[in-house]
Parts: C-alpha cells; structure tokens; sequence
C-alpha cells in the first residue's frame, strides 16, 4: 500500500475517535471513510488494535516533529523552550490522544493502554512493524523532549557542569508543560511560568 494511503486510513480512524468512543469505531467505516476495502485496512494493520497502535504512534511522533519545530524557532534559548512548552499544552488540549500519551490518563474514549503492549509483529509493512513495538511512556516524552532540547541548545565543548544544569532547565521546562496540561494555568499561564523558571534557572 502506498504511504498516502496509509495516512488516509489513519485520518480516517483520527476523525471517527473524535465523533465517538474507540470501542464504536467500526474497521468497516474506517475503510470506507478512506475509500478502500476493510481487507486492505487489515492487510495493512493487522486488526484493530493495530491500528489503534499506528494511529497513538503517528500522534507521537507528530507531537515530536512540533517538539523540533519550536526548538529551531527564534535564537534566545529561552524563547525556544516557551514555545516547546507551549507546543506541548496548545497539543495535549487540542488531541486527546497526546494528552493521554504525555499524561497516562487514557479516558474510557480512547483506545484501552492494553491496546499499545508491543507485541510480536508478523506484518510486512515497515510502518506498522514500528508502531507494534513498545511507545514511549509520559517519562520516555519527558527524556525524549529535555534530550532533544539540550542537544539543540547545548554547545558541543560546553563544560560538564554547565551541560549538566542545562539538561536541569530542559526538563524542569518539560515538566512544567506537563503540569499546566495536567491543571491549566490562568491566562497567559505556560509562557509566564516557564520565562519565570528560567529567569531563576537560566538557560544561556
């Protein structure tokens, strides 16, 4: 099958989570809604479990992808990890599927957690081999996104101290972010309470 395709069934299975619960999701409608045969949607992922796996890793890796962009945005580090923090709250409120991920509360909604243990992939499409193994935990997206902060901000000779305290900021910004997600700050929340955190933890 080709990618396009794959996509097409994946935002098919996207927009039918957000109109009802995944337990009513039916593989027949998924595959009609993406203009192909149900045969072709388990040739391609298996059962619906695997496809509950491919769509929670597209989501991963797409919250990762913004994770980048705000990362390479303005020059002052400081700017670029209030707009990773903002990223992160704007998507956890806006997709149900990466504020379960970063917070590992999965509502009744939502494809049950025991839908996502890795299992032993027999599938010939590279794609869905990867989205049969393990996803990241709310830890792993904590390590994921300070790692990815500090190597973007991080200097290549920075002294041992000096990259340790900055590894400190990354994730006391990603831990942050994690909890306005969690309990939503007043207006104008995230940004005033990461620029306030950074201005007793610099970053640069």
């Amino acid at each position: 099958m080709m990618p396009a395709a794959r996509e097409s069934l994946l935002d098919a299975a996207y927009a039918a989570l957000a109109r009802r619960p995944w337990s009513a999701v039916r593989m027949v409608d998924v595959a009609a809604a993406a203009g192909v045969s149900r045969q072709t949607l388990y040739n391609e992922f298996g059962s619906k479990d695997g496809l509950a796996r491919a769509l929670v890793r597209r989501e991963a890796d797409g919250y990762l992808a913004g994770v980048d962009r705000a990362l390479a945005g303005p020059a002052d580090a400081r700017d670029r990890l209030t707009a990773t923090a903002e990223w992160t709250t704007s998507t956890a409120r806006e997709n149900a599927l990466v504020r379960a991920m970063l917070t590992g509360c999965w509502s009744e909604r939502l494809p049950a957690p025991a839908a996502f243990a890795p299992v032993r992939s027999g599938s010939t499409v590279p794609a869905q081999r990867r989205a049969d193994g393990p996803l990241p935990s709310p830890t792993d997206f904590v390590v994921l996104v300070r790692d990815r902060a500090v190597a973007v901000l991080g200097g290549p000779g920075e002294p041992r101290t000096d990259a340790l305290d900055l590894a400190r900021s990354c994730e006391l910004v990603v831990r942050l972010a994690l909890s306005c997600v969690a309990a939503p700050p007043a207006e104008g929340g995230v940004a005033d309470l990461v620029r306030g955190a950074l201005h007793r933890h610099p970053v640069a």
